[in-house]
């Protein structure tokens, strides 16, 4: 891979490290659809793991619901119909038989799942109800398919949905998810703005909805997660409804949210740069690499990075020892840093001699010489020593890619900040005036923003809250 600048030409940048560094291969004929490599599912089911952890420890179960829809449980909510009816992909039949009811490929499971709801949901004891899946959903994408960041068939979508008594103890599961959520995103170092999504752009047969959204290298916005509230829209479509200590059937109150893979692909594009990869070591595939420096003859070093080795692996390091013949330790460093190896040991006659390592950080270059014995311990605390680095720089990275007009002016690139009162009629001024969509208003910041008086007013009334604008993948 060439030293490619990913804040001059993010999409050659991108394409570039997906490939050369063995994440996916995206020559599959079919536009959207792509192949993860071993090196890539690693990291993708580490990301995975993180979430799924939260969610269990949060009391959600894990389920499984079938991928096809029959068309009359599909099109029970009207408004989810018409939503994601454009973009849905309908069986028919097979080569030589025609069905007599068409078939929906879920493009989100609330139809599939709330079917079955209505049957098990009876009373007090059956709630709340809280599971999560992790399946492959697929779209009928219409804009410009991405790698990872939007696909026609999402591989790794980890949804949960909840059902309640009470309207009260659906707003708590909106604020639980919240907070699953911006766990999991930190893990990741990832700096995120959480906004609440307009009216008219709400997920459909929903109440409200909230989305965590970053940037990308070249000033696009990244929905990395959404967390809805739906109300008793789907309870009252399907009837799921649960006998209440009162005597009375009751709808219940329902949410959902869910991430898909391209919170990978955000952690790639934010923390990567022209070496290539930098994964966090939390989802490293290899955490650190072992590359052994010896001349003919010298097995002994070699036998001592595999001593090196095997004490790694007992601790649970996810560790590698490179004993390629073919190529030089030079190589080997840049071979690793491209696949964002976030340490690496070095092991010559001197760290034999003396019983030592040499631990190298990807970010710095920094060297380390510590004892054998050390090893583990050193590991851990240079990889916090480079979560402080990642997450500082995503931040300023960030902070880069947000323009707040008339208070801090920048590029023609970027999320922007602006004044809004909420209305209908001043969204649409703003996204005249600055060439971006609304994408809803910021609820939380990981930058301090300047006080809305200094801001100046495109709306009617006096504006109370601050609008984020970015044009999205």
């Amino acid at each position: 891979m060439s030293k490619i600048d990913k804040f001059s030409d993010f999409p050659e940048w991108y394409h570039s490290v997906l490939r050369d560094a063995d994440v996916v291969d995206v020559r599959y004929p079919l536009k959207g659809m792509i192949v993860w490599r071993p090196y890539g599912l690693k990291a993708l089911r580490l990301t995975q793991r993180i979430l799924v952890e939260l969610l269990e420890e949060t009391g959600h179960q894990e389920a499984y619901f079938p991928t096809l829809i029959p068309e009359s449980v599909f099109s029970k909510e009207k408004d989810f119909l018409q939503g994601f009816g454009g973009e849905t992909f309908v069986v028919e039949g097979t080569i030589s038989k025609k069905f007599n009811e068409r078939l929906f490929v879920r493009p989100t499971s609330e139809t599939v799942m709330y079917y079955m709801w209505s049957l098990w949901i009876k009373g007090r004891k059956d709630l709340p109800l809280k599971m999560y899946q992790v399946v492959n959903v697929f779209r009928y994408e219409t804009k410009m398919t991405h790698p990872i960041l939007r696909v026609r068939e999402i591989m790794g979508f980890i949804e949960a949905h909840t059902a309640h008594a009470t309207r009260e103890e659906a707003e708590a599961q909106i604020k639980e998810a919240l907070t699953i959520y911006k766990q999991f995103f930190d893990r990741l170092l990832l700096p995120y703005f959480i906004v609440k999504t307009p009216p008219w752009d709400t997920f459909a047969g929903a109440e409200y909805n909230y989305d965590f959204i970053t940037a990308a290298p070249d000033g696009k916005g990244l929905e990395l997660g959404s967390v809805i509230n739906l109300g008793q829209r789907f309870s009252k479509a399907f009837d799921i409804k649960f006998l209440d200590s009162d005597g009375q059937y009751k709808h219940v109150f329902q949410t959902c949210y869910g991430v898909s893979e391209r919170v990978l692909g955000a952690v790639i594009a934010v923390h990567g740069d022209e070496r290539g990869l930098f994964f966090p070591p939390v989802i490293a595939p290899v955490q650190v690499v072992i590359v052994p420096i010896y001349r003919e003859g010298e097995e002994d070093v070699v036998e001592y990075s595999k001593k090196i080795l095997g004490v790694l692996r007992e601790s649970g390091v996810r560790a590698h020892l490179d004993l390629d013949t073919e190529h030089s330790p030079g190589w080997k460093y840049y071979y690793w840093e491209l696949k964002g190896v976030p340490t690496r040991i070095e092991v010559g006659r001197r760290e034999l001699d003396s019983r030592t390592v040499t631990i190298v950080r990807r970010d710095t270059l920094e060297r380390l010489t510590v004892p054998f014995e050390k090893v583990v311990e050193a590991l851990k605390e240079t990889w916090v020593k480079i979560d402080e680095s990642l997450k500082a720089r995503a931040l300023d990275y960030l902070a880069k890619l947000t323009v707040i007009p008339h208070v801090k002016p920048g590029s023609e690139r970027g999320l922007i900040i602006a004044a809004w009162d909420g209305s209908r009629e001043c969204a649409e001024k703003l996204e005249a005036n600055y060439g971006r969509s609304l994408l809803g208003e910021v609820v939380e910041s990981p930058i301090q923003l300047p006080p809305l008086s200094e801001f100046e007013n495109h709306c009617d009334k006096k504006p109370d809250r601050y609008a984020l604008l970015g044009v999205t993948y």
